[in-house]
Formats: C-alpha cells, structure tokens, sequence
C-alpha cells in the first residue's frame, strides 16, 4: 500500500465527522463530545495547513496507487486518487523548543495493515527533516496496546507513566529525539 500524507480537503468532511464522532475512540482522544458537520466545516475553512500560523497540523493519510504516487508530492493529492485511511496530526506545537506532540486515528477497516506505521514515518520525516523539530512525543493509555506496540516498533523511548491519566488507565508518554541542524 502506497501511503501519502495530504492537507484536509473539504470533500473529507465525511470522514472526519464520522472519525470524531466515534465514541469508541474518545477515551484515547482529546475529544469528549460530538462535533458538529458545521464544526467540522469551520475547522477546514479555518485552517491554514500551515502549523506555524495554526500551532498545529492535522494531515489525511491517504493511499494510493503506484503511478500516482510518483507524480505525487506529501499534499498534491486530490481525495478522488485513491482511498482516505485516516488522519495524522501534529499539535502542541512549541517552535522555540522545537517540539510537538502527534495524535493519530486510522479508520477501523484499516487497522493492524501498516497504515499507522508508514503514516508515522511520513509524518517523522516531514517533521525531523522539513520543520526542523527535535522532539516528537505521543501520550497514549496503556490500555491501547496497538499504538503501545507501535510507538516502541518505531523507537520511541518510554519517557513517563502518568498513572491514573484517564478515567480508564495511566498512560505512557512515548518521546523521539532527533539532533537538529542549525
């Protein structure tokens, strides 16, 4: 599977409604509550995709097929290329320290394929090599073995346990280190 990350288009609007409206995932989320169509909708309108004017960043992973890939830059893909897999974000944007944290959701019927993993390392390297950041990290619960498992593949150091962090479990802070250029 060909993965590209892509800036939110209008036509995800779908996506994202049912993606933040699934309840099954709020308790790993910042996210507590249903959002609107027209919430949704003012968040696309508003956002710029630029995370130093937005202070964060929200991408759609995005498959697509081989050919496309090759003519295809990390957001020069239309939605209509191929097939939306979910969305990957940078937030908690600090540019002086030079770190961020990431949030992700993969649609259900694409989890346990790889998407998370390739959609990470996409988003690694735009974010340790384009933006030039030091530190990525990621607070997950430790009940959500997928994204544990997935942190620690990637070679991301388990920094802190904050016990008690949701009503549900601690989590665990997952942090990657990168030396900058200056």
């Amino acid at each position: 599977m060909n993965i590209l990350l892509r800036k939110i288009e209008p036509s995800d609007l779908p996506f994202l409604y049912q993606w933040e409206n699934d309840a099954a995932s709020w308790a790993d989320g910042a996210n507590h509550n249903p959002l609107s169509q027209q919430d949704l909708r003012d968040y696309i309108e508003s956002t710029t995709g630029d995370i130093y004017k937005d202070g964060q960043l929200r991408l759609v992973i995005h498959s697509v097929s081989e050919a496309v890939c090759q003519r295809s830059g990390l957001s020069s893909v239309s939605p209509q290329d191929g097939l939306t897999l979910g969305c990957i974000d940078l937030f908690d944007f600090d540019p002086r320290n030079r770190r961020a944290a990431i949030g992700m959701y993969i649609a259900p019927e694409f989890r346990g394929k790889g998407v998370g993993k390739e959609a990470l390392r996409l988003l690694e390297e735009y974010a340790f090599g384009f933006l030039n950041l030091r530190v990525l990290y990621a607070v997950i619960s430790t009940k959500n073995t997928a994204c544990t498992t997935l942190y620690r593949n990637a070679g991301y150091t388990e920094s802190s346990v904050l016990p008690n962090w949701t009503l549900e479990s601690d989590a665990v802070i997952f942090t990657s280190f990168r030396p900058c250029r200056d």
